[in-house]
């Protein structure tokens, strides 16, 4: 949940003007991206961030809580930060699905370059005074985090696991195999996916498949035997155990504090204040328990990350 050193900005605009014409609406049927919810009388936001389940189903949360403001919102989520963290700085983007330790670190590298030491750590008040810092220099607000925590993990299947006694990501190093991985296209080289496990473990990464963060073509890949070792997040453990996958103990700690907090345009925020305490409703109750659930109910029973939204919101008073 970090950033991919490659792309350019011309390409990444591009990308996301691409990514928004081929999405779907999250306010109305639980797809990916573009789309309205209706006309609201406050005005129009734009919504985005990372597309996977827990982001379809926090956007979605967003969006009908924004929605019954009174504001019409579309919204776009993309592959990675590259592409819409630019874009909110200029404003083409209001608000976005974050994670605390993931955006900062990758604020930090934006503003002092890719060699910058992480600002991350394990402690949430430290870590946001960094994160508050670095996102006013980029002209965005950071609104109150959740409970909820959603960290980077890495699943092996249940048999392979077996075969070789595996519970810790100190005992996969130990095996001293080559290892495949199968992650987002921006772990390579972070702290916190390929870097940490090859630096801190001493695991033999010899190539990283960029299938997505925690994407079905990813888990695949490690059921199938393509990839032995498979980028996950911490709350799917429940979905994983449906595949006969196991997590990994990160035994030596590589993942920052991950929880879920939204991102704002800071000269949208003051235009429009109430958003704050709209968003901030949801931080107050939102665990991570919720998520894990949540998660479950999308990637297991295949529900609709809308639907699921709503009725979690309403269960809560929110709606």
């Amino acid at each position: 949940m970090s950033r991919p050193s490659a792309l350019t900005a011309g390409i990444l605009s591009a990308a996301l003007l691409l990514a928004v014409g081929c999405a779907n609406d999250t306010g109305s049927d639980g797809g990916t991206g573009d789309g309205g919810g209706g006309g609201g009388d406050k005005g129009d936001i734009t919504l985005s961030g990372q597309n996977f389940t827990e982001t379809q189903i926090t956007a979605a949360m967003y969006s009908l809580l924004l929605e019954d403001a009174g504001y019409a919102v579309t919204t776009k989520l993309v592959d990675t930060r590259d592409v819409y963290i630019p874009e909110m700085e200029k404003g083409d983007v209001d608000i976005a699905t974050e994670y605390v330790s993931g955006l900062a670190d990758f604020l930090n590298t934006t503003t002092n370059g890719d060699d910058a030491e992480p600002v991350s750590s394990s402690d949430l008040d430290e870590t946001m005074q960094q994160l508050d810092e670095l996102a006013a220099k980029s002209n965005i607000t950071m609104l109150e985090p959740a409970e909820a925590v959603d960290a980077n993990a890495f699943a092996v299947t249940s048999q392979f696991a077996e075969d070789n006694n595996l519970s810790t990501l100190s005992d996969l190093a130990a095996l001293g195999e080559p290892i495949v991985l199968a992650a987002a296209p921006d772990c390579e080289g972070r702290t916190d996916c390929e870097g940490g496990l090859s630096d801190d473990y001493g695991i033999d990464i010899t190539k990283v498949l960029p299938l997505g963060y925690a994407s079905p073509q990813a888990i695949e890949s490690v059921v199938s035997g393509e990839s032995q070792l498979v980028e996950v997040a911490s709350t799917q453990s429940e979905s994983l155990a449906e595949q006969d996958l196991v997590v990994l103990e990160d035994d030596k700690q590589i993942q920052p504090v991950q929880n879920l907090i939204p991102a704002v345009n800071s000269d949208f925020l003051e235009d429009n204040p109430d958003v704050e305490e709209t968003l901030n409703a949801l931080a107050e109750v939102l665990t991570s328990e919720d998520i894990a659930g949540l998660d479950a109910e999308v990637d297991i029973d295949r529900a609709d990350p809308a639907d699921v939204a709503q009725e979690y919101l309403e269960g809560e008073g929110l709606l």
